[in-house]
């Protein structure tokens, strides 16, 4: 049991760290694009998939490793922007990099409490 929540976590902390950096270079390649006249603004699709992982964890109390296989995060295109869309989307995506970057160095927190828990581990079974 405890092998299998240690991957399933594991598992979890990667795909989330690969999307939010897919995010961030959607979000960058958003706004180095906002002023160009038919562009459509790139998406990250990630939270959509990790929905059913969620519902299952509520109703079950727990997820099996197999269930992320299929997971990966992709690109997706919206619509193109209007002329009257550009600031707007300009201040939305500035703030939709600021938000993603927290988010990062969350994630980075947890895998290097998580290293840090596995090296004490293993210091502690050499003495």
């Amino acid at each position: 049991m405890i092998d299998r929540t240690e991957q399933v976590t594991t598992n979890m902390l990667k795909l989330a760290l690969d999307a939010a950096s897919l995010n961030h270079q959607a979000i960058a390649n958003n706004i180095a694009n906002v002023n160009t006249v038919g562009y459509a603004p790139v998406r990250v699709n990630f939270e959509e998939q990790m929905e059913g992982i969620r519902q299952t964890l509520t109703a079950d109390g727990r997820v099996e490793p197999d269930m992320l296989s299929g997971i990966h995060a992709f690109f997706e295109r919206g619509g193109p922007l209007s002329d009257g869309d550009r600031t707007a989307s300009l201040d939305m995506e500035t703030a939709k990099l600021a938000e993603n970057t927290v988010h990062y160095e969350a994630l980075l927190k947890v895998l290097g409490i998580r290293m840090s828990m596995v090296g004490s581990a293993i210091n502690e079974g050499k003495r």
